[in-house]
Formats: C-alpha cells, structure tokens, sequence
C-alpha cells in the first residue's frame, strides 16, 4: 500500500508541471491570437454557420495612423457593412437610418476573441490544449476556452500557427453540442490591406450618436445572482409603442458573452412562463405578481432561468399578490 502511494505521488508530481505548462501554453498563444489581430493587416473570408442557415461573410483589419481600421461586409442578401474606425463603430443596413456609435468592439458576427481582454477572461474561463488540426490549409494549434463555473457557454477555436490569427470558432452548450462554427475559407496577411482600408478615412460616415445615461439609482428591482465575471452596464428605460408598457432594461456583460435582464408590468399579452433556446440566444420569461421578468441572452437555459427567478423587488407586498 505504501509503494502504491508512492508511485501514485511520483506520478503526480510529474503530470502536475505538464498540466500547467500545457495551460500556459493555452494561455500564451490567446494574448500572440489577441496580439495579431489587433496589429496585424489582413482579411478573413469565411461562413457563420447556425443550425438552419450560413452566412458568408468578409472580414478586413488594417492599422493605419496608430489606429485601427476595420470593414465587416454581408455577403449574401441586401447590402450591410460595419465599419470600425478606431473607437468609432458604424453600422449600415438597407431599411435603417446609418448611425455610428462610440465603442471599442463591433456588435457583429466577427469570429470570437478577436478584441476580448484575455487578462480578465482567463479569471473566469480555463484555457486548455486541445492539439493541432488543419483549417483553412494550414496547421493550427486547437485549444478551448470553458468557464470555470459551468454556467455559460465554451468555445473551440483554431489558430493558425503562422500569423496566430484565428480560423475557426465552435460555440460549444454544456452538453457538447456545437451552436455555431465560425469557419475561415481563405485568408490572407497583407501590408497592401492597409492602403486598401486607409480610404475609410475619407468616407463620408454619419456623426457620433450622442447616447443618453442611464439612471441605475432609479431602479425599484435588483439582480441578486448572475454568473462570476458579468458586470451590469446602465440601466435604459422606454415605451413600448406596440402596448405603451413602460420596460426597464439592464444588459450584463463578462467580455465574453452577454445577457440583458428586461422588467415591466405584466398584463394580458405578457409571457406567463417561458422558455426557449435558439442556437446561441436564450429567451426566458414570466409573470411574477405585477411584473414580467425576461432574460434575454447568450447563456444557457438554466443560467437564464437562476437569473430571472433571483430578480427582487423594493416593493414585496405586490411580489406576493
């Protein structure tokens, strides 16, 4: 018995400096993935697919000036395109007025981690070797990215040894299931990208929108559980114009992933209890006393359903009603 725990011991202590150096290493080849994606000039062609549709798209990143360009184009259906330069984000799409946006990260189906703060992440995420694989013809180093409290989704990624830029992104459930792949289909590094890119200097862009502070002071309700790592941004309040119901909304943020928590009076046209998952995106809702609660967001169904039922009121006389 003794032996035995000796050479169990041994064993250990000999896995143990492997299984850090292989996170290390994980760790490591995020910030050279984050590094070139940031400094790098190219362009990555490649298809989102969701359970029942694919979507082309084309995505082109230059430095120039110290600042960063970027252009996201729609490849297929009507004509829309992102446009990124340096913290200034504008969106164009047939049948919305254009508008830019102060903001350091486009709201678009760019592959995952291209921007994402890998210091912060790695508190809440471990990053782990898978081995190498082939994507986009050429060899890439595959390592996931897993939440460390099981609360949220994971991803796969592939990154190609050569440039460090990532190919290929799998959107992976608890369960093992893909939700999206994100899929280069060619690539390219080029100095010549800058000099395409530096003409979204001179391109005509609508102004800075102007957007109004929250009040988070004025809110009667509070989120008392939401995972490890998801910070609240601010509170926005409006009119529904299809009801006129007055809806308080507060999104939630890990970097990585984000969910908004939506409150409003309940009446007849109110979810009485749901809950639906598609893809990515899940939707849960229902009516406690006089108030709807919903949970709208990249996390799991279980993850939404603890969100919304720990939402507490400052009135609880009419929580009970």
């Amino acid at each position: 018995m003794k032996k035995f725990l000796i050479s169990a011991l041994t064993l250990f202590s000999l896995n143990t400096p492997l299984a850090f150096a292989e996170d290390n290493a994980a760790e490591a080849l995020l910030y050279q993935m984050n590094e070139a994606s940031q400094h790098l000039n190219y362009e990555l062609s490649y298809i989102l697919i969701k359970k029942n549709s694919i979507e082309p798209l084309l995505y082109r990143h230059a430095v120039s000036e110290d600042k960063q360009l970027a252009h996201l184009i729609y490849l297929s259906g009507p004509v829309r395109e992102v446009i990124r330069r340096g913290d200034e984000i504008s969106y164009l799409e047939p049948g919305v007025e254009p508008f830019t946006i102060e903001s350091g990260n486009m709201v678009a189906p760019t592959i995952p981690l291209l921007n994402s703060d890998v210091s912060q992440l790695k508190n809440f995420y471990d990053f782990v070797q898978v081995g190498r694989a082939r994507e986009a013809g050429v060899a890439c180093q595959v390592l996931r990215v897993v939440p460390k409290d099981g609360q949220r989704y994971s991803y796969v990624l592939w990154v190609d040894e050569g440039s460090k830029l990532p190919l290929r992104a799998d959107l992976v459930d608890r369960d093992g299931e893909v939700l999206e792949q994100y899929r280069t289909i060619s690539y390219n590094v080029n100095e010549k990208i800058e000099q395409a890119l530096s003409g979204l200097n001179q391109v005509k862009l609508p102004e800075v929108l102007s957007l109004p502070k929250g009040q988070v002071e004025n809110a009667h309700w509070t989120v008392a559980w939401v995972p490890n790592g998801f910070e609240p941004k601010e509170l926005n309040r409006y009119r529904m114009n299809d009801t006129d119901r007055m809806v308080e909304s507060q999104m939630y943020s890990d970097g990585l992933f984000s969910f908004s928590v939506y409150i409003s009076q309940s009446d007849n046209l109110s979810l009485k209890g749901q809950l639906v998952r598609q893809g990515r995106r899940t939707l849960h809702s229902f009516v406690r006393g006089e108030h709807e609660i919903s949970v709208i967001g990249d996390v799991p169904p279980a993850t939404a359903k603890r969100i919304a039922q720990s939402v507490k009121f400052a009135n609880p006389v009419s929580d009970s009603q």
